[in-house]
């Protein structure tokens, strides 16, 4: 019912916003009488922001053409390689001839996305910084309202089994780096191809700010999944897509839902941007006006998780904490990471992480025991909060190199 009352309140306010944003064009436009009467801008600003407060923010393109590499500046090919239903597989192509390509001798790197709320566009700087020196591709996860019942549920399980359908697809000379929530999954994919003695494994494994062990320095969000009972996840966030989207009758957790979460973990830091984002517009200081945009139009735009895949991740991540206890099972077969030997693991976490806290991810370490010292290497970024360790200055010029270090080193 919240699902259904929550698009009704779109539809009330869709003229309000509409009107707000041709009011705030109209106070701005050098044409516009408007524009020079005494505290136009003042109004704008104030049209802009209740315009931008109100709007529904769609999923953002990648947007990245081009890639300098030492002098040379080329082409970049967004190309699908692989579809399944909540996912999409896409490769940043360099447009090249297979010769020239094959020249560059740059190594080829899986980036698994989040599935927590945001779109896998919220690694589009972790994927800037990986082109100059390596092919990436990256999982781009459906919002769960476009996905008809037709295609059938998904589970934590499921998204184990994507992540192994293409790290087999891409091997071998694979290197694989996940960030934040997929740690846990990626691990879990590659302790049970380990297992197995799949002979696709890839050559690394890179954990970003990860909750391997959310027992380890315990943040609100690890904080929550223990106050609450599983039940009552299940009973107050999960919702019904209403009939005008194309998965009407599948239960999800709704975007708009997590994006008030999202803003309830840290209300006063976005209210004191929106402010500054107001005196930015009456200022007429475009530059750092047109970053709020740029950030709040990524971090705005949030899709539906299926009911199963986030109950799934609650209950065995967060409650259970059954991958640091050695008693999750997949398909009937034990996640099993000291059976990992030959996969090179490199963990990183920030230092100011409000979101994984430290030690979570570094936990991947000791529960590789068969991995060899050697293969092994942890970095904690100073002064780096959560989106700082994949986003941002420290990314490019302290994280990404690293990265880029660790998997010449071991391919």
């Amino acid at each position: 019912m919240l699902y259904h009352l929550h698009e009704m309140q779109r539809s009330f306010l869709t003229p309000l916003i509409q009107w707000a944003d041709a009011s705030s064009k109209l106070f701005t436009n050098p044409v516009s009488p408007l524009a020079h009467t005494p505290f136009s801008q003042r109004i704008a600003a104030g049209y802009e922001l209740m315009y931008r407060l109100g709007k529904d923010y769609e999923k953002p393109e990648f947007g990245i053409d081009t890639v300098t590499i030492g002098e040379d500046t080329f082409g970049i090919l967004e190309r699908t390689v692989a579809t399944r239903p909540f996912c999409k597989l896409l490769h940043f192509k360099k447009d090249l001839g297979d010769a020239a390509f094959a020249a560059l001798d740059q190594p080829k790197v899986l980036v698994v996305a989040p599935l927590s709320g945001h779109h896998a566009t919220l690694l589009r700087d972790t994927v800037c910084g990986l082109l100059p020196k390596h092919d990436v591709y990256i999982t781009d996860w459906t919002d769960a309202r476009m996905v008809p019942l037709s295609e059938g549920a998904f589970h934590l399980d499921d998204y184990i089994f994507y992540v192994q359908d293409f790290i087999r697809q891409l091997a071998p000379e694979l290197h694989v780096i996940s960030v934040c929530q997929p740690t846990v999954p990626v691990l879990a994919a590659i302790s049970l191809m380990a297992t197995a003695k799949d002979p696709k494994l890839p050559k690394t494994m890179t954990m970003m700010g990860g909750p391997i062990d959310p027992r380890c320095s315990p943040t609100a969000v690890n904080d929550l999944a223990i106050e609450k009972s599983f039940s009552w996840f299940e009973n107050t966030v999960i919702y019904s897509v209403p009939g005008n989207y194309p998965a009407v009758g599948r239960r999800v957790y709704p975007g708009f839902l997590q994006h008030a979460g999202f803003i309830a973990m840290n209300p006063g830091r976005h209210a004191q941007s929106h402010r500054e984002f107001y005196n930015h517009l009456v200022a007429g200081d475009d530059e750092p006006a047109e970053s709020h945009r740029q950030f709040y139009n990524e971090y705005n735009a949030v899709l539906d998780m299926p009911a199963e895949y986030y109950l799934d991740t609650v209950k065995t991540v967060f409650q259970e904490f059954a991958l640091p206890r050695g008693t999750w099972e997949v398909g009937g077969q034990l996640v099993r990471p000291q059976d990992i030997t030959t996969v090179a693991l490199f963990t990183i976490e920030g230092e100011l992480d409000d979101i994984s806290g430290a030690g979570q991810t570094q936990a991947a370490h000791d529960l590789c025991s068969g991995i060899p010292a050697g293969m092994k290497q942890d970095f904690v970024a100073e002064k780096a909060g959560h989106y700082g360790i994949f986003s941002g200055r420290r990314w490019r010029d302290v994280i990404c190199p690293k990265i880029g270090e660790f998997i010449r080193k071991h391919g």
